[in-house]
C-alpha cells in the first residue's frame, strides 16, 4: 500500500469514474495495475505536477504502463466520454438539462517547448510561438469540445475545425457568443456558423479605443459653431475595468485548466494528447464537484 498523493481519487469521486473506464477485453494476459490506484492516479499526477512520464514516482508502474493507458483511452474516444458523462451528471446537479442550449468559444495561444511535434506556428497577434488551444463551453464553464491546432491558424479557421459536426454532438445547442473579432468577417467565424449550423451568434469585442481628448473637444467645437451642442465628455468610454457579456465564462475555463502545471505550457508531441488533457483535467475538477456536492 503506498502513500497517497493530493492528487489520488477518492471513493467517491472514484465511484462517477468507474462506469465509463472500458472494461477489459476478455484475452490476453490479466492485469496486475489497478486501474484507479496505479493507472488513473499517475496520470492526474502527471497532470497536476507536471512532470515528465518518465519522472513518475518509483510507487506508481513504469512510466511506459501509465502512458500506454492515457494513449489508448486517447485514441478510443475515452476522456471525451468521461468529461462528456462526468459533464453531464453535474449539470443535473445544478439543475440544468444535461444538453446546453448556449455555448462560448474562445482561444488561448501558449508556448510549446523543445519536445518536437507538427501543428506550431507563430500567433502574431499575442507574440507566441506555439499552438492554440480552442474550447467550446456551456454557460457554466465546464468544456464542451476542445481542439489544439497550430497558433498560426487564423481564429475563423479554428472555429471551423471545433464546431464540425457539432449540431450532432450538442442538438439542443442554438446560441453562441464569440470573443473577439478575430470570427468577424464574411464565411468566417460568426457568419461562417450561422450560416453553416444555423445558431444565432453574438460577437463578444473590447470597446474601441476612443479618440484623444483633445480631438474630441475639437470636434465638440466645430459642432457649436454649426448650432449644433454636443457635450464630448459624454462620447468617452466608463472610466475603469468593464465586464464583456460572458467572456469571463470561457475565460474561467482557461484559468480552470491552466491550475494543473502540465497545462502551463503545451508539452506534447501530438495536438491530440493536447486534448486529452484539457479533457482529463476538466474530468478531474468536475468529479470533484459532483463528490464534495
Amino acid at each position: 500500500m503506498r502513500k497517497p498523493y493530493p492528487t489520488d481519487l477518492s471513493d467517491a469521486e472514484w465511484n462517477y469514474i468507474e462506469p465509463h473506464i472500458p472494461p477489459p477485453l476478455g484475452h490476453g494476459r490479466p492485469r496486475i495495475h489497478s486501474l484507479r490506484e496505479m493507472i488513473l492516479d499517475a496520470i492526474f499526477y502527471v497532470l497536476r505536477s507536471g512532470c515528465q512520464w518518465r519522472l513518475l514516482p518509483h510507487d506508481f508502474p513504469r512510466w511506459p504502463t501509465v502512458y500506454h493507458y492515457f494513449r489508448k483511452w486517447r485514441i478510443d474516444g475515452t476522456w471525451a466520454r468521461i468529461n462528456r458523462a462526468i459533464r453531464e451528471r453535474l449539470r443535473v446537479r445544478l439543475k440544468r438539462d444535461p444538453q446546453p442550449s448556449a455555448g462560448i468559444v474562445d482561444s488561448q495561444s501558449v508556448k510549446t517547448t523543445g519536445v518536437g511535434g507538427q501543428e506550431r506556428g507563430y500567433d502574431g497577434g499575442k507574440k507566441i510561438k506555439g499552438r492554440k488551444r480552442h474550447l467550446l463551453v456551456d454557460t457554466e464553464s465546464f468544456v464542451l469540445k476542445a481542439k489544439v491546432h497550430s497558433a498560426r491558424a487564423m481564429d475563423w479557421d479554428g472555429i471551423k475545425t471545433l464546431l464540425r459536426r457539432a449540431d450532432h454532438y450538442f442538438p439542443r445547442l442554438k446560441h453562441l457568443w464569440v470573443e473577439d473579432a478575430g470570427y468577424r468577417g464574411e464565411d468566417k467565424g460568426k457568419d461562417w456558423v450561422e450560416k453553416t449550423l444555423g445558431w444565432s451568434v453574438d460577437l463578444v469585442e473590447r470597446p474601441k479605443k476612443p479618440a484623444p481628448k483633445e480631438v474630441l473637444m475639437a470636434w465638440a467645437e466645430q459642432w457649436r459653431k454649426e448650432g449644433v451642442m454636443v457635450d464630448w465628455q459624454k462620447l468617452m468610454p466608463p472610466k475603469g475595468f468593464v465586464v464583456l457579456p460572458r467572456r469571463w465564462v470561457v475565460e474561467r475555463s482557461f484559468a480552470w485548466i491552466c491550475h494543473n502545471r502540465r497545462m502551463s505550457k503545451d508539452y506534447e508531441r501530438l495536438c491530440a494528447s493536447g486534448e486529452a488533457f484539457v479533457y482529463a483535467a476538466m474530468s478531474r475538477l468536475m468529479v470533484r464537484r459532483l463528490a464534495r456536492a
